[in-house]
């Protein structure tokens, strides 16, 4: 799974995609695979953004498929970095992979086959074993173009040494904004160089959403058409304008600039008390020997909380030659004997979940407590125009935790973005 959502597209992107609309009907006749690798065999290609190890659990879960199909042979494409320029070329090229990773759908969804009447069919899928919140992440207009592959939501990592020092209890499930305030305070100590939160220097407004959220607001409207009064309405610059004055009032601290060490390696070395992130640094913290714990975000008073999820899932080309046998590669891609080879991310599947009880385990129960609340549909789903209004948001969101005004630089990133709405 990609670490952060990416929303800009390059111009060589834009104009692939372009030229893949003129070829449709020209990639219906000639489809995306070959019938290579062998007499009766055919090849299906597979697109990762996976390298190193992790490129490896791929190739693996490659070769067990195809010791179940004979007839099947996989060419697993590592297209790493870039995934997406490369992806777009091979649309535009009429030269599109069988099966791909995906979570960009506004951008791909129209190259992509419709998998809803397969799912329904086929009951081998055995979909009512995956959390129904991250099919949301998948449709485009209720339409599923991808099966959910793997996940991660966002909780808030505390160092327990640092809590118990300071003489602070350790955060519990259903804590508040303000007793994490309060900590934040308490857990600062400049002499120290130690304080209570981290701030990315540079923040993508995807992450920031559930904060959002759980205070009862949107970047976006939910039919994606208005941002005026929603991306600068009180509730959004609340919440974002809350982890600024964190940083105003040097109970955070900017974390992850240019020559500056990241926020994972700053809690590594116990010189923040708090980071809020996916499930991407825990096994690290676990290498450092960081005694620390997960919770669920905060709420703000009488709301719930809400949650975000960063999801990959893999999706079928429209053009490909061979569909069937994408499909079931598919289903074999997050199959419970799939999963539990694949280790960057969070099972998809709640027998898997169960079986290993990771949602009894205090390390991974509050990444499965958030996605049981994360329910509401990211802005970058609802808009085609979201990846030029969230260039501005992100200008607005740094100029925030830099010190600036929130409603102003809000309905700065608002007034900017309108001509994306008209």
């Amino acid at each position: 799974m990609k670490k952060t959502l990416v929303l800009a597209l390059t111009g060589s992107m834009v104009t692939a995609l372009a030229l893949s609309g003129c070829s449709s009907k020209q990639g219906e006749a000639q489809g995306g695979g070959d019938s290579g690798g062998g007499a009766g065999k055919v090849t299906l290609r597979f697109a990762t953004w996976d390298t190193g190890d992790l490129l490896k659990i791929q190739e693996t879960i490659a070769k067990n498929f195809e010791a179940k199909h004979p007839n099947v042979k996989v060419q697993v494409e590592a297209y790493g970095d870039g995934f997406d320029q490369k992806l777009a070329a091979s649309i535009g090229a009429n030269n599109a992979p069988d099966v791909m990773y995906m979570w960009d759908f506004p951008t791909y969804y129209k190259n992509l086959e419709p998998l809803d009447e397969r799912m329904k069919s086929d009951a081998t899928l055995k979909q009512d074993d995956f959390y129904p919140g991250l099919f949301n992440y998948v449709k485009i207009d209720g339409t599923a173009y991808g099966i959910p592959a793997g996940f991660t939501t966002r909780v808030m990592y505390y160092n327990k040494k640092l809590f118990d020092e300071a003489g602070v209890p350790q955060p519990k499930e259903g804590w508040t904004w303000d007793e994490f305030k309060s900590a934040a305070q308490k857990l600062t100590n400049p002499a120290k160089k130690q304080y209570g939160f981290g701030v990315r220097a540079e923040n993508d407004p995807y992450d920031l959403q559930g904060i959002v959220w759980s205070n009862g607001g949107s970047f976006i409207s939910d039919d994606g058409k208005t941002i005026e009064g929603f991306m600068n309405g009180k509730p959004a610059v609340e919440a974002v304008g809350m982890i600024g004055d964190l940083v105003k009032a040097k109970t955070a601290v900017i974390v992850g600039g240019k020559n500056q060490q990241s926020g994972d390696d700053i809690f590594k070395a116990g010189k923040i008390a708090m980071w809020e992130s996916g499930i991407w640094p825990l096994d690290g913290f676990k290498e450092a020997k960081v005694d620390f714990g997960t919770v669920s975000m905060p709420v703000f008073p009488g709301k719930p909380v809400k949650g975000v999820i960063a999801e990959s899932a893999v999706s079928m080309s429209k053009n490909s030659k061979h569909k069937e046998e994408a499909w079931e590669f598919i289903k074999y891609y997050a199959s419970e004997e799939a999963i539990k080879l694949r280790t960057s991310d969070l099972p998809v599947r709640k027998s898997v979940v169960e079986g290993n009880k990771l949602d009894q385990d205090p390390m991974y129960k509050s990444f499965y407590t958030m996605l049981e609340a994360s329910d509401n549909t990211p802005a970058f789903l609802l808009s085609p125009k979201w990846n030029e209004v969230n260039r501005n948001l992100t200008s607005a969101i740094n100029a925030i935790m830099l010190g600036q005004n929130a409603q102003e630089s809000m309905d700065t990133a608002v007034r900017d973005s309108q001509k994306f709405f008209k």
